[in-house]
């Protein structure tokens, strides 16, 4: 039975999430996170020794080490949504230092951030937790503002800082798209010559993702086609937003699809939804980690867990979350992170 902390938040909804069994794709056939997943899993892939070695760094560190899961901090809000509205309810991570150190205390498995922040710091923390830099940005300022990732520095620059990875978005959907995608699989491919990882926010950004009022940039059928695309330009992990509808090809009226894709594969549970990401990115031998999105104050907590346990019986590999652990106190900010992980850590939430 799953600890009383998490049965307590998920009160009406336990069996909703506890219980669900997915009827869809069998479980057997995911690849699943475990504590053997470099020998089960990336020993027959391409990847070159440092990079195996740069991937055992993030899952043997914090406290899901040697779980296969990961819990990881990614604090690049400062340039995405400027750093006024990232920091003013908590000044004090306009201070790199302390984003680090809300990671290492909130047991993290690496911490996400830009050149900046991390090479601020890298001598004193870079041996200390594993680094990870995003490379490009939206950087928000330019006026009208367009969806469109730039890279802010050089593969090499971030190696040099001693990161196990580099992180990267590509706004799949946008006019800039094929730019993005062409220049960051280039970058991923000289980050894996280094023996870095690559980690990929698949997102989407088009304005006609919103079809009669509702918002298919989190639908499973987008979001799962951006994984597959992600994991083709050979991303190690896929960041992705959490599934909230389904059908936004059929909305929007555009690419190809089966019936069976929505009959077979998906139901509207969300941990079905998610599923069919997972299975995007080649059945989980890339594994699936959801945002934890922006901050709503007090339901933040059970929101985190929720999102937790549908990645988990998804058959996800963890939770990348920041708003919601670095816009309130350091010490709330590290129970969250915590209450995270302690999904990952609770051998009773299996697999649905």
């Amino acid at each position: 039975m799953p600890s009383n902390k998490i049965i307590e938040l998920l009160g009406d909804k336990t069996d909703f999430y506890l219980n669900h069994t997915c009827k869809t794709v069998d479980k057997k056939l995911l690849h699943t996170p475990s504590s053997s997943v470099i020998d089960n899993i990336w020993i027959n892939s391409d990847r070159n020794i440092p990079t195996l070695r740069s991937l055992q760094t993030i899952l043997k560190h914090g406290r899901l080490s040697n779980t296969g899961y990961v819990s990881i901090l990614p604090v690049d809000q400062g340039i995405e949504h400027t750093g006024g509205a990232s920091f003013a309810s908590n000044p004090l991570y306009f201070d790199p230092e302390n984003i680090i150190m809300l990671a290492i205390e909130g047991g993290c498995n690496a911490v996400a951030s830009t050149y900046g922040v991390l090479s601020s710091v890298a001598r004193k923390y870079a041996h200390k937790i594993p680094f990870i830099v995003k490379i490009n940005h939206n950087e928000l300022l330019s006026y009208p503002n367009t969806p469109q990732q730039i890279l802010f520095g050089t593969v090499k620059e971030a190696w040099n800082m001693g990161a196990v990875a580099i992180g990267a978005t590509i706004y799949f959907g946008s006019n800039d798209s094929r730019r993005e995608i062409v220049e960051i699989a280039e970058a991923f491919e000289y980050a894996h010559e280094l023996g870095m990882a690559t980690i990929l926010w698949c997102y989407l950004r088009n304005d006609a993702f919103i079809k009669d009022g509702i918002d298919y940039h989190s639908a499973a059928d987008l979001t799962g086609q951006a994984n597959h695309i992600g994991v083709t330009i050979k991303a190690d992990i896929i960041k992705q937003k959490l599934p909230t509808n389904n059908g936004g090809f059929t909305a929007i009226k555009f690419g190809k699809t089966n019936a069976k894709m929505y009959s077979e594969l998906t139901t509207d549970h969300p941990i079905d939804l998610c599923r069919y990401q997972v299975i995007n990115n080649y059945m989980g031998r890339i594994g699936l980690i959801n945002s934890g999105g922006e901050s709503h104050g007090e339901s933040d907590l059970k929101d985190a867990v929720i999102t937790a346990i549908i990645n988990k019986r998804a058959g996800g590999m963890g939770l990348i979350s920041g708003r919601k652990a670095f816009q309130k106190p350091m010490k709330e900010g590290v129970e969250l992170l915590n209450a995270i992980q302690d999904v990952y850590l609770d051998q009773e939430i299996t697999l649905a």
